[in-house]
């Protein structure tokens, strides 16, 4: 089975990232790269491969989300050229911290990032990994949860979102 890549734009994200087609495709890229052996990818591991291929095409790694003279530890996992990007495999509760940190460097008179990446799982993928390779997948974010809880949320997180879900 091949992986692939769906996405949901929240707040006209993708015709934002549209935009940069360049960087959009990049990160796609490190994606599918990330997805070359779906045996490997326990969501630790999948996580550590992803931060190294991010770095390897310059992402800043766990860009701080204030100033440096502010004692708040909010990182976004990765930025470049004004893009925020999250990775979640965790639990369902991380979603509204994720978001938040998008819409603090968005926002707040930071205007670090002009839109945040949401990089997630699909439901489907999830369950393939846990049936084909017994790996541990259960409680997991979805790309379903997310999608299905942006739009409630719409008066707390203004900056476009572009989620995006790894599907099988």
């Amino acid at each position: 089975m091949a992986v692939r890549l769906i996405s949901y734009s929240y707040r006209f994200a993708e015709q934002i990232f549209n935009s940069r087609l360049s960087l959009k495709a990049e990160m796609e890229s490190v994606v599918y790269s990330a997805c070359s052996d779906l045996s490997l990818l326990t969501r630790p591991d999948f996580n550590k491969i992803l931060d190294e291929k991010f770095h390897e095409c310059g992402w800043l790694r766990q860009a701080p989300v204030f100033p440096d003279d502010v004692e708040a530890y909010a990182k976004l996992d990765f930025m470049k050229d004004r893009v925020g990007v999250e990775v979640q495999f965790g639990h369902a509760s991380f979603i509204g911290s994720d978001l938040l940190k998008f819409q603090i460097a968005s926002y707040s008179n930071l205007n670090k990032i002009d839109f945040g990446v949401y990089i997630c799982t699909t439901k489907n993928f999830q369950k393939h990994l846990r049936n084909q390779y017994g790996l541990n997948w259960e409680g997991s974010l979805s790309f379903e949860k997310v999608r299905n809880y942006l739009p409630h949320i719409k008066s707390a997180i203004q900056v476009p979102v572009y989620l995006l879900g790894i599907d099988i």
